[in-house]
C-alpha cells in the first residue's frame, strides 16, 4: 500500500506529521519519532515577543502581548522560561535537521508586519525545508475592522514570500467572517499552504481567587468536526495544500481528514497521550483499513469526501444545520 503524499511540495512516505510542540527541544525525542515514523517535525514556534524583547530587552513589550498568542501563553508565559531564545531555535533547526533525515519544518508566530518576519530568512538559512507561519491575533480593538486584519496577514504572507525560497504555509484559527475568501486572498499572495485550525486556549475564572487563569487541555477527537468541515469547503475551492492540526487521535481520524482533502497531519496531543510509538501504529491501521477496501494508495482517497466529490456536499452548508435539528427532533421528542 503506498501512503505516500506531497505537503508544501514535499514528498513525505506518509501524511502522519509531528505538528509544533516542545517536542522539537529534546533531540533525543525528536530521534524517537523519526524512529516511530514520522514524515515530518514542525518545530515549536519562535515567537515575536522573544524578538522584539531580544531587541528592546524591554519586558514591558512582552506583557502588551500577553493576549496576542494562545500558545504564547501556554508555552512561553514569562522571558525567563523560554526554552530556546532566537539564536538557540536556530541552532536547534541545524542540530534537528542532522539528526534527522526527514524534512524539518520551522515555525513563526507572530500578530504584527514587524521586522520579526526577517527571521523567516534566518530560519531557511539554518536548514528548515518549509516554513509555517502562526498567525494568530485576538481583535479587542473595536476600530480595527475584519479586513484590516486580514489584509495584514496578506501583506506578512508577501513579506515572507519575498524573503524566503523555501516553501511557507499559514496556520489559521476558525474564526473568520469568510475563510474562503481569506484564503484565496493568501494563495494569490503566494502561500504554499493552509493548516486548519490553531487550538484557541480558551480562559477560566477562579471565582474564590478572583484570576483569570489559562491552562493548555489535550485535543480529543471531537475537536476534529470543525476542521473536516472547513477542509472539505477549501480543498474545493484553492489549489494550496491543506493540513489538519488538533483533533486526530485515531487512524479513523487520520484517513477522514484526508479524505476531506488534507494532505499532511499534524499530530500533537495523541503523542504525547501514547508515546511515539503511536505514528507507526496508526500508520499501519490506516494501511489495513485501505486495503481492506481495495485502495491502491492513499491518494486515490486523497478529497474524495470534499464538498465538490462527496455525495451529498450539502453536509458541509447551511441546509445540514436545519435538516441534522429536524431529525434530531423526530427521534427524541416522540
Amino acid at each position: 500500500m503506498d501512503l505516500s503524499t506531497t505537503y508544501l511540495g514535499l514528498k513525505l512516505k506518509h501524511p502522519l506529521i509531528v505538528g509544533a510542540s516542545p517536542m522539537a527541544s529534546d533531540l533525543d525525542q525528536v530521534r524517537r519519532l523519526e524512529d516511530a515514523g514520522a514524515a515530518a517535525i514542525v518545530m515549536h514556534s519562535l515567537f515575536e515577543e522573544q524578538l522584539m524583547l531580544e531587541r528592546s530587552a524591554q519586558q514591558a513589550y512582552v506583557n502588551n502581548f500577553e493576549n496576542a498568542s494562545a500558545e504564547a501563553m501556554d508555552f512561553l508565559p514569562k522571558p525567563s522560561e523560554y526554552v530556546l531564545g532566537p539564536e538557540e531555535y536556530l541552532e536547534q533547526i541545524r542540530k534537528v535537521k542532522a539528526a534527522v533525515k526527514v524534512p524539518v519544518i520551522g515555525s513563526l508566530n507572530g500578530v504584527t508586519n514587524s521586522g520579526w518576519l526577517d527571521y523567516a530568512e534566518k530560519i531557511q538559512q539554518a536548514g528548515a525545508d518549509a516554513l509555517e507561519l502562526n498567525i494568530y491575533s485576538l481583535p479587542t480593538n473595536p476600530e480595527e475592522n475584519a479586513s484590516v486584519i486580514e489584509h495584514r496577514m496578506v501583506e506578512m504572507v508577501r513579506h515572507v514570500k519575498a524573503k524566503v525560497k523555501i516553501p511557507v504555509s499559514v496556520k489559521l484559527s476558525p474564526f473568520f467572517t469568510s475563510p474562503v475568501n481569506l484564503a484565496v486572498q493568501l494563495a494569490a499572495a503566494g502561500v504554499d499552504g493552509l493548516v486548519l485550525f490553531n487550538r484557541f486556549y480558551q480562559p477560566d475564572i477562579d471565582i474564590e481567587q478572583l484570576e483569570a487563569r489559562h491552562s493548555l487541555e489535550l485535543s480529543t477527537s471531537s475537536e476534529l468536526r470543525v476542521r473536516l468541515r472547513w477542509l472539505a469547503i477549501l480543498s474545493a475551492k484553492v489549489k494550496t495544500s491543506l493540513a489538519v492540526t488538533g483533533g486526530v487521535h485515531t487512524a479513523g481520524d487520520a484517513l477522514k481528514s484526508v479524505m476531506a482533502g488534507a494532505s499532511a497531519v499534524q499530530v500533537v496531543s495523541a503523542i504525547l497521550k501514547n508515546g511515539p510509538s503511536w505514528i507507526s501504529k496508526t500508520r499501519d491501521e490506516m494501511k489495513v483499513w485501505l486495503e481492506s477496501r481495495d485502495y491502491d494508495s492513499l491518494a486515490q482517497s486523497l478529497g474524495s469526501m470534499n464538498m465538490a466529490k462527496c455525495p451529498d456536499p450539502g453536509v458541509y452548508e447551511r441546509g445540514n444545520y436545519m435538516k441534522v435539528l429536524r431529525t434530531w427532533a423526530q427521534a427524541n421528542l416522540k
